[in-house]
């Protein structure tokens, strides 16, 4: 099924064209109660709602340099420190925003804004200290992310090998458009994977080019303590521009329409916007880092 939140805050089960309305205040919630909630009775056009984040979670864990193809384009800009599996890092879940909802550029930060396409997983139950071939009993769902990232100021961090301030700006966290659980979607590692800007091809590629599966990954991060409603990123593909030959003309800029998606899961899209358009006034002053 595919399990949305809508207008308010209300929480739905797509079917069809239609969203019926389920008995939960939250998504989160709905994890946490450990079974799926009756459905309230009431029903809507799903082209007459909007669609927000379908979660927001307590931990929003981060896995870097997963696939193996992004790895080898990172070797391209000859930073400091590997982009390699196993890099870990949390988002700031306040940065979360779902779907058609802007990415403000903020000029006054960054020059050099990317997009990364992602398969999330959605923790399904709270767990801690369980190995792969327990995986599969946590796994609530699976969601599209788009790890927006501002590659300056990522360079910077990555001298001392840490980043995280590039990707946890306000609004660098579109997730969406909805959670297909495990039973809709099937084999994690079988799927088509793209990212379009303005309808050019970006990214392009399947989930099971992974060098670590999504069982190993939930597994090995489970020592951190998992929260029902948890989201765990598997890491990008390759096509990133901050890795490509003519980075300039390839970073994101406002105007830009930006178009994630998944097979089975769907297209989470958002507009990149100025800081002027999204505050009524110019952006602060430039920030010297």
């Amino acid at each position: 099924m595919k399990l949305v939140t809508f207008d308010g805050g209300r929480v739905g089960e797509v079917r069809g064209d239609r969203i019926a309305e389920l008995d939960a205040t939250t998504m989160r919630e709905l994890f946490e109660r450990g079974g799926m909630p009756g459905a309230t009775g009431e029903e809507v056009a799903l082209e007459g709602v909007k669609l927000r984040a379908p979660i927001i979670p307590k931990k929003f864990i981060h896995t870097a340099g997963n696939f193996r193809e992004h790895e080898e384009e990172s070797k391209r800009v000859g930073w400091s420190h590997e982009i390699a599996p196993w890099i870990v890092f949390f988002q700031n879940v306040d940065a979360i925003v779902g779907p058609d909802e802007p990415i403000v550029y903020p000029e006054h930060l960054t020059e050099e804004l990317d997009y990364e396409l992602e398969l999330a997983v959605v923790v399904s139950k709270p767990g801690k200290w369980f190995g792969p071939e327990e995986a599969k009993d946590y796994i609530g769902g699976y969601v599209i992310f788009n790890d927006i990232t501002a590659r300056d100021i990522q360079r910077r961090e990555m001298r001392s090998g840490v980043f995280s301030f590039c990707k946890g700006i306000d609004t660098f966290c579109p997730l969406g458009p909805w959670i297909v659980t495990p039973d809709e979607l099937g084999d994690p590692h079988d799927l088509r994977m793209e990212l379009r800007v303005n309808g050019e091809r970006r990214q392009e590629s399947y989930s099971g080019n992974m060098s670590v599966t999504i069982p190993e990954i939930l597994a090995h991060y489970s020592a951190l303590g998992y929260s029902a409603g948890d989201v765990v990123s598997t890491g990008t593909v390759s096509g990133v521009a901050g890795f490509s030959e003519d980075a300039a003309s390839l970073y994101l800029k406002p105007g830009d329409l930006i178009e994630a998606e998944i097979e089975k899961i769907g297209v989470l899209r958002n507009p990149v916007i100025s800081w002027r358009d999204a505050h009524g006034e110019p952006a602060p002053a430039r920030v010297s880092w």
